[in-house]
């Protein structure tokens, strides 16, 4: 059965779908997200605080490097109830003719989970994305939150002047569990920094039941410094809701 003080980690025999980023959410176009850290920055250190209701407290410590649309990461979760899990992964960007990249991604983490996804992206200013993800449904420390076995479709558009923003849906395909994320997310230039919004409506089957939610997270970018806070009820579409602090640094 699922632990009750674990609602970041997932259990195969329940059913539920845990484990991380395979579709990230929003799952911005390829280069957006190269823009977003820069050239003459291109490691992204970042250390967040997640809390949840009646569940311990965890930590997350992550370093990532991109450049030229290709990304390495490593991270360590920790918490009184998990311990401790080091995870690994990697994401590409390979241009196709006619205007479409393939986006692919590997992770792997301790206790023997691997996963994987392939996105098709078609367009650069005005976009749109299709993919699919799956895992080994072994239990992994999701830090993402999305439906990672799992379908993915978003429509989105971007300038030169820095304004992006995106429709997306994230839906279980595998599980049979009905959960099923959609995001509107929007970034903007703001004097000399970027503002970033994303709202989440959420549904599915939990836990505890089917579950109905929103939340949302809010970005902003200063220079190379960054801070990302985010409410997200029923986390993992566990019983547990969830306050996630988030800040780093581009070097």
């Amino acid at each position: 059965m699922t632990s009750a003080r674990c609602p970041l980690r997932r259990w195969p025999q329940k059913g539920l779908i845990l484990a991380l980023a395979i579709v990230t959410a929003p799952a911005w176009a390829a280069d957006a997200s190269e823009a977003a850290d820069g050239s003459a920055s291109p490691w992204k250190l970042t250390l967040g605080r997640y809390r949840m209701s009646d569940a311990p407290a965890g930590n997350d410590l992550n370093l990532r490097w991109r450049q030229d649309g290709h990304s390495a990461w490593l991270g360590l979760y920790r918490d009184a109830s998990v311990g401790s899990q080091w995870r690994v992964g990697w994401d590409d960007q390979w241009a196709l003719p006619a205007d479409f990249s393939l986006l692919p991604s590997l992770q792997a983490a301790q206790g023997g989970f691997v996963g994987g996804s392939l996105n098709l992206q078609w367009g650069s200013a005005w976009y749109g994305q299709a993919g699919i993800g799956r895992t080994n449904l072994h239990p992994y420390v999701n830090l993402n939150f999305d439906p990672n076995d799992a379908l993915m479709a978003a429509f989105g558009h971007q300038d030169d002047a820095g304004w992006q923003w995106q429709a997306s849906v994230i839906a279980d395909d595998r599980l049979h569990t009905g959960q099923k994320h959609w995001h509107l997310s929007a970034r903007w230039p703001l004097a000399a920094s970027r503002l970033g919004v994303d709202l989440l409506r959420k549904s599915g089957q939990g836990d505890a039941g089917w579950v109905s939610a929103w939340g949302a997270t809010l970005t902003l970018d200063v220079d190379r410094w960054f801070a990302r806070l985010a409410y997200d009820p029923k986390q993992n579409f566990s019983a547990f809701d969830a306050w996630r602090l988030s800040a780093g640094l581009r070097f």
